[in-house]
């Protein structure tokens, strides 16, 4: 698999990263043989890219991928996320300088590593100056425990003051068909600053990957199961536009998930599409969006087929 420069970090990765999140626990019960397995078969598609983050499942997603990446750390680019923390039951920001530099060293010691390339915040943080997040981890690259430093789910405006004193370097942003938010400022931004844009769930949580129709229901411990954008007549009325791209997608000779990961690439701000995938063949499958090439005739095909579509919207830790 080819790589590319993943914006001003100048780190080389493959255009899909393999992520983790689906290993945390809020997406079902984790089978840690398989879920290693799922890791390796990354690696032996090529991919070189991995991202997790201590909020999933506090250790557990990270320590999955250390153990399957064990000895192989060197040939790979890991990116990890921090900046949340359980209160009891409830799952909290915390951007404070103290708990950020908590979580490298947490991180650092559930992957098995001595740095880490990408470190990402997970979630701007109210209640901390941005500015204040932004000097801690900046002081842990000058120390050599992380490489380079992004933000996840911020605006324009709070990466803005995020580098009020030394520029961000990456992106990590929900980006799908069903959701395009970050198309009106955040792209632009990063664009116009070379950063470094990873769109995480690019099939929509599962929904464009086309093993869903209207009656298919969730397990009470997929957090799924509880949004209103996987129930009732918005599922309903989104599988039907999924079967139309379906459509669109046979008539390239490709399945709906490589026309969904396609697109979310042909944006010109998008280096990085984060799939996360427990079965094998769902993953090689994927891997071939990297030989689709739409032209502007198919993404305005695309956009009228995604007219009839209810925006899904972009999931936050306080509904974890």
């Amino acid at each position: 698999m080819e790589t590319v420069e993943l914006g001003r970090t100048q780190l080389q990765v493959t255009p899909i990263a393999y992520g983790t999140w689906q290993f945390g626990g809020e997406w079902g019960e984790v089978e840690e043989r398989a879920a290693i397995e799922s890791i390796r078969h990354a690696r032996e598609l090529g991919i070189n890219l991995f991202d997790t983050a201590q909020g999933y499942g506090f250790g557990t997603a990270e320590r999955l991928l250390g153990k399957a990446l064990a000895g192989e750390m060197t040939q790979v680019v890991i990116a990890t996320k921090g900046g949340l923390r359980m209160d009891g039951d409830t799952l909290v920001r915390d951007s404070s300088p103290e708990w950020i530099r908590r979580g490298v060293e947490e991180s650092l010691n559930a992957l098995g590593a001595d740095h880490i390339d990408l470190y990402q915040v997970h979630w701007p943080d109210p209640r901390t100056p941005l500015a204040e997040t932004a000097a801690v981890l900046w002081d842990m690259v000058d120390e050599g425990l992380v490489h380079h430093v992004g933000v996840s789910n911020f605006d324009a405006g709070q990466m803005r003051a995020f580098s009020a004193e030394r520029q961000v370097e990456a992106l990590q942003s929900p980006y799908h068909l069903f959701h395009r938010d970050i198309e009106s400022g955040v792209l632009p931004y990063a664009a116009e600053r070379d950063l470094g844009v990873l769109a995480y769930s690019p099939l929509a949580h599962g929904l464009l990957g086309g093993g869903f129709d209207e009656n298919t229901t969730f397990p009470a411990n997929d957090w799924r199961s509880g949004s209103p954008d996987f129930t009732g007549d918005t599922f309903r009325r989104n599988v039907e536009v999924v079967g139309e791209l379906r459509r669109f997608a046979e008539e390239r000779e490709a399945t709906i998930g490589q026309l969904a990961v396609a697109w979310v690439l042909a944006h010109p701000a998008v280096q990085v599409a984060i799939v996360g995938s427990r079965r094998r063949a769902h993953l090689q499958q994927t891997a071939g969006a990297l030989d689709i090439r739409l032209s502007k005739e198919d993404l305005a095909r695309i956009d009228a087929i995604m007219a009839g579509a209810t925006p899904l919207r972009a999931p936050a830790p306080e509904g974890a």
